[in-house]
C-alpha cells in the first residue's frame, strides 16, 4: 500500500469521525434565558408577594409589556450545526402573574410540546407616506451638504 492511499484513508477516517452525532450534539447546543431551577419554584406559591419571587426566582426574563403583573421566565436549548437551519431542541416558560395586591394569583409552567406552529400571513399593510417620491428621491439632498461647514456656521 503505498503512502498517498494510507494517508486518504486516515484522513477520511477522521472526517467520518468528526461528523459522528454522538459528540457534535453537545458542542453546537447553546443554552438560552433565565429559567430557575425546579426546586426554587417550587418556593413560590399563589399568595407570595412580588418580592418574594424576585427574592426567590430573581428578575424574569422579560416583563408583558401590556400588563405589568405578568413575568416571564423562559429557556431553550438551540442546535446550531454549520450552515443549516437552527433547531430548538428544549423550551421551557414560567409565567407568574400577580393581581392588585401584588401577590401571585396565578402560575403557569409550558413546555415545547404545549407549542403551536403560527403560520405567518404574508399580507403586509400599505404605509402611506413613507416611500419618497421622484423628486424627493432623486433632488432631495440637493443643498443639504457641506463639507466646508464648521461650528460656527460663518463658513471661516
Amino acid at each position: 500500500m503505498s503512502i498517498n492511499k494510507l494517508l486518504w484513508t486516515a484522513g477520511l477516517v477522521v472526517l467520518l469521525a468528526a461528523c459522528s452525532t454522538e459528540r457534535t450534539n453537545e458542542w453546537f447546543v447553546t443554552h438560552n434565558g433565565n429559567m430557575p431551577t425546579p426546586e426554587r419554584i417550587s418556593q413560590v406559591k399563589v399568595g407570595s408577594s412580588r418580592e418574594e419571587v424576585r427574592r426567590i426566582l430573581g428578575a424574569p426574563s422579560t416583563v408583558v409589556s401590556f400588563d405589568k403583573n405578568t413575568w416571564i421566565y423562559m429557556s431553550s436549548d438551540i442546535k446550531r450545526v454549520a450552515f443549516f437551519k437552527p433547531e430548538e431542541i428544549s423550551r421551557d416558560v414560567l409565567t407568574i402573574r400577580f393581581n392588585d395586591k401584588d401577590e401571585v394569583a396565578e402560575i403557569t409552567r409550558l413546555s415545547k410540546a404545549d407549542g403551536e406552529k403560527v403560520q405567518v400571513s404574508s399580507d403586509e399593510t400599505e404605509a402611506y407616506g413613507q416611500e419618497p417620491g421622484f423628486f424627493q428621491k432623486y433632488f432631495g439632498g440637493v443643498g443639504q451638504y457641506n463639507p466646508f461647514m464648521n461650528n460656527n456656521s460663518t463658513g471661516l
